[in-house]
């Protein structure tokens, strides 16, 4: 019968056929028919059972996830191919060649324990372990979605505790501004106006700035998304200092202009964290991040009473959940809080203050301010 597949012989090959949903699936079965009918009894019990997943699926392998997650990230020139390269190294050499079919939640629970088991000094962080789990289950999603594969296992993830609280207040940036070189300070003081990125801010040429609009625009972000923003006040201030600051010297001492917004020399400005850490020292606030300053600007604008949705616009925070963890309350904002709540019990009037006097409900005012007179 049809339902119950078939076998045939091609040469010094027995094969097998079967239908499921109406496809036929061929494959070989073995060098005898012996073999050839272990494996068409195993092919219907899966079948049968709900767990087929055929040929083609059981072929692919983990590495074959992870290229098609490359070179779709290649393909729309996402800025995220970078990390996702670096996140997937240890993916790629604990699972080897494994088959995609083959990853299970146990054997991702293996993945996080070898990962957990490095020498310290190669010690890695819960938030690290699951960065590299995401980039792996994003390629199964990926997979899924191109029909490549139709299942996703379960992938557990770790507890994460490291949620950064760092902050600036006004004076500690201005401080560390001070402190750094001139284009590096700029680089700083856009960051902390804004909320942006330093990936989003270090590449800006004279094309993304519409001086006449008063906009910046940017066509794509980490998140895939572009976003503008207008420039006012500072911010305005700020792009106008660069444009003026556009002219450099060569070598040969020829003038030339830099088609960079945030320039040293020409070219844009490189990596600067060993500056960074010295602005911070002499500030007094050692440790702090240059991402600390997306922080500060979400808290600011808050702060300032801006609406939560024209924040994320402005600072380009996708989902609430990650732009309530950068929007962080200091021990000054409490004390704040604490000080207007008292400010408004005292302006509320105290059953107390009121008295009955006489025998028929007369009530009299005996406020500490007056004697019940007059």
């Amino acid at each position: 019968m049809r339902s119950e597949g078939r076998i045939f012989q091609r040469g010094a090959v027995f094969w097998i056929a079967y239908y499921v949903r109406g496809e036929e699936f061929r494959e070989a079965g073995g060098k005898t028919e012996k073999e050839a009918l272990k494996k068409l009894k195993a092919r219907l019990g899966e079948k049968h059972g709900d767990r087929f997943i055929g040929p083609e699926q059981e072929r692919v392998t983990v590495a074959d996830l992870l290229d098609a997650v490359a070179l779709d990230l290649g393909r729309r020139g996402a800025k995220a191919l970078k990390s996702h390269l670096s996140h997937v190294k240890p993916v790629r050499q604990f699972f080897g060649l494994d088959r995609a079919v083959d990853v299970t939640t146990k054997r991702l629970e293996a993945f996080i324990a070898a990962e957990e088991a490095r020498p310290r000094k190669k010690k890695k962080s819960a938030a690290s372990i699951n960065r590299e789990l995401a980039a792996l289950r994003g390629a199964f999603n990926l997979a899924r979605k191109q029909g490549q594969i139709s299942r996703v296992p379960y992938f557990p993830m770790l507890r994460e505790d490291n949620a950064r609280q760092g902050f600036f207040e006004k004076e500690e940036f201005e401080k560390a501004a001070e402190a750094l070189p001139l284009a590096v300070a700029e680089v700083a003081r856009f960051a902390y106006l804004s909320g942006w990125r330093k990936g989003e801010i270090l590449p800006l040429t004279w094309e993304n700035v519409d001086r006449a609009a008063g906009e910046v625009r940017i066509a794509t972000s980490k998140n895939g998304h572009g976003r503008v923003l207008p420039l006012t006040g500072a911010l305005k201030d700020l792009i106008e200092r660069r444009w003026q600051a556009r002219e450099y010297l060569t070598r040969e001492k020829v003038t030339a202009i830099s088609p960079y917004v945030f320039h040293e020399s020409g070219v844009s400005v490189g990596d600067f964290r060993k500056s960074w850490a010295e602005a911070c020292k002499k500030a007094k606030v050692p440790g702090r991040l240059f991402h600390d300053l997306r922080r500060t600007a979400v808290r600011n604008m808050i702060r300032a009473g801006v609406p939560q949705t024209v924040a994320m616009s402005i600072s380009g925070h996708r989902t609430v959940s990650m732009f309530n963890r950068y929007n962080i309350t200091s021990n000054e904002d409490k004390r704040e809080a604490l000080i207007r709540t008292e400010a408004h019990l005292a302006a509320i009037p105290a059953e107390g203050n009121v008295a009955t006097i006489g025998g028929h409900g007369q009530k009299a005012d005996i406020s500490a301010s007056g004697n019940g007179k007059g």
